[in-house]
């Protein structure tokens, strides 16, 4: 039989019952898992069996959990810089009817990686990663030609001064605490 201690993730009934994604519920040594492979994606799960108070197995157990829920991933990511993508920019997307459609046509562009749906001043933010200004010239106007597409902002970026991965283990804020 097993503890609390060595299932290390649970799935949550939605609050809302709208709602219907289920989310993942970590405790707090599958959080340390996450937070040491945050670190450093390659490190072994002897050393992190070490850090956390468990065995290797059972570490290795959990992330295969976390995997397959869905809760993380393990990649390699690259600074375009270095790989040939001299420009990164973010557009804000002005629609017209159903945000979500346009979304998810503007998804399967492979010059943008992040596609997300917003409220405020535009409907959608998307990041674009591109060779050239004539390579982003174009990307723009792919989007623009998208049918539901109003209108475009574009955010061209000069430089980048903090990228990080590591806010998928804190602990969401309780009421009263």
């Amino acid at each position: 039989m097993r503890g609390a201690r060595d299932e290390g993730i649970r799935t949550a009934a939605p609050k809302e019952p709208e709602v219907r994604e289920r989310h993942v519920v970590l405790d707090d040594v599958s959080r340390a898992i996450i937070e040491q492979l945050q670190e450093d994606g390659r490190r072994s799960y002897a050393r992190i069996a070490k850090v956390v108070g468990l065995s290797e197995a059972a570490v290795r157990q959990r992330v295969q959990r976390v995997l397959d829920a869905g809760v993380m991933q393990i990649v390699a990511v690259t600074d375009p810089l270095q790989v040939g993508f001299a420009r990164q920019a973010m557009v804000g997307v002005r629609t017209r009817g159903d945000a979500r459609l346009v979304a998810d046509a503007l998804a399967g562009s492979p010059e943008i990686d992040y596609v997300v749906v917003t409220a405020g001043s535009f409907d959608l933010i998307v990041e674009i990663v591109c060779e050239d200004d004539d390579d982003l010239l174009q990307a723009v106007a792919r989007i623009r030609a998208v049918d539901g597409v109003e209108s475009t902002e574009t955010f061209v970026y000069l430089g980048l001064h903090k990228q990080t991965y590591a806010w998928g283990t804190r602990r969401p804020e309780t009421a009263g605490g």
